[in-house]
């Protein structure tokens, strides 16, 4: 039998509303549907301006549909991101449902270590454990030892994006949200993102992503996912 999809989107819509602009609205995408499975990496593809991030923020619950549900397998049991309540989504987050932005959530004064070790510590795996697993993806992702007890808000870009994915692939969440996680790396840390994916894929995760690079597009995904075909009539 089939494994059931891990992340399920169905008649999903989304407008935003202007308010300071006389309620103007400007639709993005509606009848959206896709379902994730085991093993799957999705890529959503399509212009600039079509909704891809937008699409990735919904089924992340940062932001709330016009209409329609994301459910997200969770606990053997499905749950609708968009009716569940604050705590449940939170749960889902931590346990569930991980997100690779290209940005990184930069918390003063804790070290970097600190910042990739949280989300083992937050899921009751011992600190030693956590602290090898951590030291383990700093170095897979060349990150300078000396980095590892600062405060990454004053590293580079691309160093602040490899803290981001240790961050999130340290937990093999069996969602994973990839928005750019390549965007500002260089050839070989590229390299190695796409073996961690691979990896993820591997153990049975399922992936939705947003890669400009066609290089890494090409070696990670199992399917191309048109946004525009669900764009909303103006």
């Amino acid at each position: 039998m089939q494994n059931p999809p891990l992340i399920v989107v169905e008649d999903l819509a989304k407008t935003f509303v202007l308010h300071n602009a006389d309620s103007a609205t400007i639709p993005v995408f509606e009848g959206l549907h896709l379902e994730v499975g085991p093993g799957e990496c999705v890529v959503l593809a399509g212009e600039s301006g079509v909704g891809k991030s937008t699409l990735m923020r919904s089924i992340y619950g940062n932001y709330l549909p016009t209409q329609g549900a994301v459910r997200v397998m969770h606990d053997g049991a499905y749950v609708d991101i968009t009716k569940a309540a604050p705590h449940s989504v939170l749960d889902i987050r931590r346990r569930t449902l991980g997100y690779v932005s290209q940005f990184l959530r930069v918390i003063p004064r804790i070290s970097t270590l600190q910042l990739v070790m949280e989300p083992l510590l937050e899921n009751g795996v011992d600190p030693q454990e956590a602290q090898e697993r951590a030291e383990t993806l700093l170095n897979a992702l060349r990150l300078p030892k000396a980095h590892w007890d600062l405060p990454p808000a004053t590293f580079s870009g691309g160093e602040q994006q490899r803290v981001n994915i240790a961050r999130s692939f340290i937990r093999n969440y069996p969602v994973m949200l990839l928005d750019e996680p390549t965007a500002s790396l260089d050839a070989e840390n590229r390299a190695i993102v796409v073996t961690l994916i691979q990896q993820a894929l591997d153990r049975g995760a399922a992936l939705i992503g947003i890669f400009h690079d066609h290089d890494v597009r090409d070696a990670v995904a199992t399917r191309l996912f048109e946004v525009n075909q669900f764009k909303a009539a103006a």
